[in-house]
């Protein structure tokens, strides 16, 4: 008896877990091997499983999506966000895909398959199509009664349109406690404030959610008509899923890759950009091989080559990370880069000069050579000019080739500093050979 008590108390603890804490229950299920996860899975219901799918990484849905019951799994798709369910079956295989959608109703299907055709990173990638509407010659009674019955969750504001769906206003929840029961929502609906195409970008999405002060940003088609709404915590979530993308792309991770997925999994998506990244330090190291002989002739060369390629890597991070924050929020579009580019260019020098001399500085107390300091001096400004140079056209030139600016730029930057910092730091104690 118990042993009973005890298994029914950690199963209640379990769905408890997964229904509150959806993002942390993933994260463990992603970290089990294949059937444990699978076992965990089919023994929970639908409704704590449809918390969670948006969570898991896509391997894992790979994994499980043919082992689980398909009156399981069918529950559970059901259960699911339209929105969120395109957004996870983007990113899984065909056969799993495939599976998942004939699942669904026809209606759910057509209506997933069609947030699926949108383009990455547009609003009707994240746009609930299921919002409620309202026609506008209803009366505020009607409306009321419908909601109790429907019981919709967090809903401040109605949608008001006429009889073709364009979009009429938004009716918001207290207006429509205190309104008369036979005025018609028409009557009391204020005009839209702000609405979105569902191919606008979600940063463009963001901005307009921040300054309309809406909880839910109506969605329209050409015609006007109202086809979904994009709400302020869906949105949320996804620029941050896109920003932790972002961070992991820059330095070669996987796109889909999270802290605990099976390791199988991390090692296929990180290894082919290490051996990009092993083939960059091998230029990095040829550089270096050129000047062999100088290196050889004056041995205090080796010990300061870190320190030029150091910062010139750190000031070309910095021109990377403040141009792709502007072209993410839009500040700055790719017909910018002359100005963006000079303004790095410019900054790079002048930080460069002003590093360079407190090097001098510490070069000469330590060799107590003026010509030592003198070479690292000049290295330093060419290489953190061209490390600045080279940060802010990485991201420009993969946005105007139409690539993710984010994708792997960390490790083509490192490769550039790397080899501007080596050939500007040797050359010059190439020509300067008789200072040295």
């Amino acid at each position: 008896m118990d042993e009973a008590i005890r298994t029914f108390a950690l199963d209640r603890v379990n769905r408890q877990f997964l229904l509150e804490h959806p993002a942390q229950a993933a994260d463990v299920i992603d970290g089990f091997g294949k059937s444990a996860a699978v076992e965990l899975l089919a023994e929970n219901d639908p409704d704590a499983l449809a918390r969670i799918w948006r969570y898991l990484s896509p391997a894992r849905i790979d994994e499980i999506v043919p082992e689980v019951p398909e009156k399981l799994l069918k529950q559970v798709l059901h259960s699911v966000d339209p929105a969120a369910l395109a957004m996870s079956l983007l990113r899984i295989s065909d056969a799993s895909r495939d599976r998942c959608l004939e699942l669904l109703p026809k209606r759910v299907q057509a209506e997933v398959r069609r947030l699926m055709d949108y383009p990455p990173g547009s609003a009707g990638r994240v746009m609930d199509s299921r919002v409620p509407s309202f026609r506008g010659e209803q009366p505020a009674g009607v409306t009321l009664e419908q909601l109790r019955v429907s019981k919709p969750k967090d809903l401040r504001q109605l949608f008001i349109v006429d009889s073709e769906r364009r979009l009429l206003g938004t009716v918001e929840l207290q207006d429509l406690l205190i309104a008369e029961p036979t005025d018609a929502l028409k009557e009391i609906a204020r005009p839209p404030t702000a609405a979105v195409s569902p191919f606008d970008d979600r940063d463009e999405v963001a901005e307009k959610l921040r300054s309309s002060h809406l909880d839910m940003l109506p969605v329209i088609d050409i015609h006007g008509r109202l086809i979904g709404g994009i709400r302020h915590d869906a949105l949320l979530k996804t620029l941050e899923e896109a920003a932790s993308i972002d961070i992991q792309m820059m330095v070669g991770a996987g796109r889909e890759e999270r802290a605990l997925s099976a390791p199988q999994f991390a090692i296929r998506k990180r290894l082919p950009w290490l051996q990009i990244n092993l083939a960059t330090a091998f230029l990095a190291a040829a550089v270096v091989g050129l000047f062999e002989d100088t290196i050889a002739k004056f041995t205090a060369l080796a010990v300061l080559m870190p320190v030029v390629a150091g910062q010139s890597g750190n000031s070309g991070a910095q021109a990377l990370a403040v141009t792709m924050r502007g072209l993410a929020l839009r500040e700055i579009s790719t017909r910018h880069w002359f100005r963006v580019v000079f303004k790095e260019a410019y900054t790079g020098i002048v930080n460069g000069f002003a590093i360079a001399a407190t090097t001098a500085v510490g070069v000469m107390i330590w060799s107590k050579s003026p010509g030592l300091s003198l070479v690292i001096a000049i290295a330093m400004v060419i290489s953190m000019a061209i490390s600045g140079i080279a940060g802010a056209v990485i991201p420009i030139a993969l946005t105007r080739l139409g690539q993710d600016p984010a994708q792997s730029s960390t490790i083509v930057l490192t490769t550039i500093t790397d080899v501007t910092g080596f050939m500007s730091f040797l050359g010059t104690a190439t020509l300067l050979s008789q200072l040295l």
